[in-house]
């Protein structure tokens, strides 16, 4: 791979990420009809930790040491991508409504923008702050399907509360992802992450079971699991991982909107919604407003 390939890739690895970011969605509409939520997000992340030990168990038996010394750090990581991230939108949408969570989680990237600015000084310049607001414009096209009383009329529940402290701690995770450099391989330090969050995840698990709903372990439960752990799990966050530790924090909360993007034609798809041209037209908008960040890097 030559120079210039090498500089285009990760920004290539931005617009591919989201499409398996954005198939938790599916997950979200599908999944939750057989499986309860906090079931789903604990099976997820303990199945992607399985899969993932299989490849790196004697790279991170030999480095043993550097995991216990980053332990506090992964342990955070692993509660907010994989908890905090996994939970908080699966329960939003029981008292919310998609439109809702797809407009408060595309804040997302400017909580990153804001973290990134406020502790670690990291300059926001004009190309970012103008692509920024041209996404944003881009995905509330979407959401509100072109017409602006259908924003204008909206209510917000106590689900929506969920799904900002959802965005706030994808936030969260990409930045300290990013800062807290790792003596450890992408994918070992990964592996730790998902064990991390499936244990964080494990008391509510409990609870849940025992409250609340209990897990019917038939085959949609499987079903359910092992996609939710392969394509919004291990590729999404592998993904997401790499374009981060090229592109830095800040531009790669950018992919939030695609995943918005995304996320409608995986309705259009999966569940018969039509194409209108308000999608085009947002679409476009969000592809502008990426180049615009790129075109300052």
């Amino acid at each position: 791979m030559n120079n210039t390939n090498k500089n285009l890739f990760p920004f290539f690895l931005l617009f591919i990420q989201p499409i398996f970011m954005a198939s938790n969605l599916v997950v979200a509409r599908g999944g939750i009809e057989y499986v309860p939520p906090i079931s789903l997000s604990f099976w997820r992340w303990f199945l992607v930790f399985l899969i993932l030990l299989a490849f790196n168990f004697f790279y991170l038996k030999k480095n043993y040491p550097k995991i216990i010394k980053e332990f506090k750090k992964l342990f955070f990581l692993g509660a907010m991508g994989c908890g905090v991230c996994s939970v908080f939108p699966y329960l939003a949408g029981e008292t919310t409504t998609i439109v809702n969570m797809g407009i408060i989680y595309t804040s997302s990237p400017i909580f990153i923008i804001l973290i990134s600015n406020i502790f670690f000084k990291e300059k926001i310049n004009n190309f970012m702050l103008l692509g920024l607001i041209i996404c944003l414009i881009g995905v509330i096209v979407i959401i509100i399907k072109g017409n602006i009383t259908f924003l204008l009329n909206l209510k917000f529940t106590s689900g929506d509360l969920w799904m900002l402290g959802a965005a706030i701690g994808w936030a969260l995770y990409s930045v300290y992802l990013f800062r807290w450099k790792s003596t450890l391989s992408v994918f070992p330090r990964f592996t730790i992450i998902s064990l991390l969050g499936s244990i964080s995840l494990f008391p509510f698990y409990l609870i849940e079971q025992n409250l609340f709903q209990s897990t019917n372990f038939d085959l949609n439960f499987y079903i359910w699991v092992v996609f939710a752990a392969i394509s919004p799990g291990i590729i999404a966050f592998s993904l997401y991982t790499i374009t981060q530790k090229h592109l830095g924090a800040s531009t790669t909360g950018f992919t939030l909107y695609l995943f918005t993007v995304y996320g409608a034609f995986y309705g259009i798809i999966f569940f018969g919604e039509t194409v209108e041209y308000y999608h085009f037209i947002g679409a476009l908008l969000v592809f502008v407003g990426i180049y615009l960040v790129k075109k300052n890097k």
